[in-house]
Order: structure tokens, then C-alpha cells, then sequence
């Protein structure tokens, strides 16, 4: 059983995707995955839910469209798929999940968790049938999740202008990342992180920003505009919110 506990906070964004699995069934898919990122309710009534390792996600919901209906969407940084597969039952048309293996290294050296990569995923898809598709296209979207992921590459704005060429004209892309603490802001709004400084055995956070931060790099990136969102504290970590227009 995994060491992590289900937050009533991370129960209302779960719920958001109730997939009501045969309670054997959704058992044995909980135990089938070593670690959990996403929480996922695999049957509400018996209480089931995937001990995800990221926290409260609330904060992330009042920012998603109304409605997806015949979007075409990509998912950033997708881990265990959350946000694809909601954007799937919200009616989007199509949906692409992309990561990469870096999420391998930071699940070994925080959690100790040797991980193939995907499983999760992999789970998830096909508990619910799912169509979402696991690979990378050289194709645009009119909508693009790019959550927890900024933070953690190396070079932002040249991740940020590859999607600005993955997202289609008018189109969304909504950035989720690490904040910078009003104690180290010091007229910050783009601050470099030592390794192991955010999160112990964490080598991979590299980025903290603000507002003005995401909105200089999307501006470079070839972005219209940006819109801040919100700003806010998830168990004692800053995160900023912003939505990039093509």
C-alpha cells in the first residue's frame, strides 16, 4: 500500500472524473501501480481513490473551459493523465498526453519508487476505455494543459515556444507552475532554484516565477497575451496560474 493518504481536497478534483469501477477491479488497479501522482476515484461509494502524491488541486478547476466539446487538446507533462482524461469525458474531440521520463529520476530520488514510466496511465486507460492518445504529433490544438512542468525543464521559454507552434491560432495554453516565495522575490519574478532546495531529494525543480515572469517568456514565445489567474499557497509551496493566448 502506498505511503501517501487521500486529502479531502484532492477527493473534490478526483470526483471531477468518477469512474465507478467494479470494487475488485479497482483494487487490484490500486495496487497494480507503485506510485500514484494523480488522484484518481476509481469507486466513490466504496471510498477508493489513488493515493496521489500531488497535493490540493483545487485552485487548478475554476480555470478549466465550461466546456470541451470537439476540442482538440494536448496534455504537457501528463504523468498519470488526470487532466487528459477529464478533457476526454468533457466532451473534447480529440486528446494527446505527452511527457517525459525525467518524473522517473524525481519519483527514485524523492519517493525511492523505481518506476518503468507510464503506469499510471497506462492503468487509468484502460480501466475507462480510454482514446487518448500517448505520443508525440506534430499537429496544433485549440486548448493545452501545461501543468508542473515549467518549473521543471531546463529551458522554459524554449519549452514554451515549441507549444506556442503546437497551439493553433486563438488557442489556450494553461500554465500551472512553481511561485517564488515573497521572501525570496526580492523584485524577482523568474528565480533560479538550487538543487534539493524546494523539495528534498529533488534535483529537478530549477525554476520558481511570477506573474510578470511567465508573462515575459510567453511574450518571447511568440504568445498574444497572457492573463494571470491566481497565485497561491499549496502546502507551503507557491503556485502561479496563467493563461497564454496564441
Amino acid at each position: 500500500m502506498s505511503q501517501f493518504s487521500v486529502t479531502d481536497a484532492e477527493r473534490q478534483v478526483a470526483d471531477l472524473l468518477p469512474i465507478q469501477a467494479d470494487p475488485e477491479l479497482a483494487l487490484s488497479v490500486l495496487d497494480a501501480v507503485p506510485f500514484w501522482f494523480h488522484t484518481f476515484a476509481l469507486n466513490r461509494a466504496e471510498g477508493i481513490y489513488t493515493p496521489g502524491a500531488a497535493r490540493d488541486h483545487r485552485y487548478r478547476v475554476s480555470a478549466l473551459p465550461a466546456d470541451f466539446g470537439g476540442l482538440s487538446v494536448l496534455d504537457v507533462g501528463t504523468f498519470d493523465g488526470f487532466y487528459a482524461f477529464l478533457a476526454e469525458r468533457s466532451g473534447a474531440g480529440r486528446v494527446v498526453a505527452v511527457d517525459n521520463e525525467q518524473y522517473r529520476l524525481w519519483v527514485a530520488a524523492r519517493w525511492g519508487i523505481e518506476l518503468e514510466g507510464g503506469e499510471g496511465f497506462r492503468a487509468i486507460h484502460g480501466l475507462v476505455g480510454s482514446s487518448v492518445e500517448y505520443r508525440r504529433l506534430d499537429e496544433q490544438f485549440d486548448f493545452v494543459f501545461c501543468f508542473g512542468i515549467l518549473h521543471r525543464v531546463e529551458d522554459p521559454l524554449g519549452l514554451l515556444r515549441v507549444l506556442r507552434e503546437r497551439t493553433a491560432p486563438a488557442g489556450t495554453v494553461l500554465v500551472e507552475t512553481y511561485g517564488i516565495r515573497p521572501e525570496d522575490r526580492d523584485g524577482k519574478e523568474i528565480r533560479a532554484s538550487e538543487p534539493g532546495e524546494v523539495y528534498a531529494c529533488d534535483d529537478y525543480v530549477y525554476w520558481g516565477f511570477g506573474q510578470a515572469g511567465i508573462a515575459r517568456l510567453a511574450r518571447d514565445a511568440g504568445f498574444e497575451r497572457t492573463e494571470a489567474l491566481d497565485e497561491v499557497d499549496v502546502d507551503g509551496h507557491p503556485r502561479v496560474l496563467a493563461r497564454l493566448i496564441a
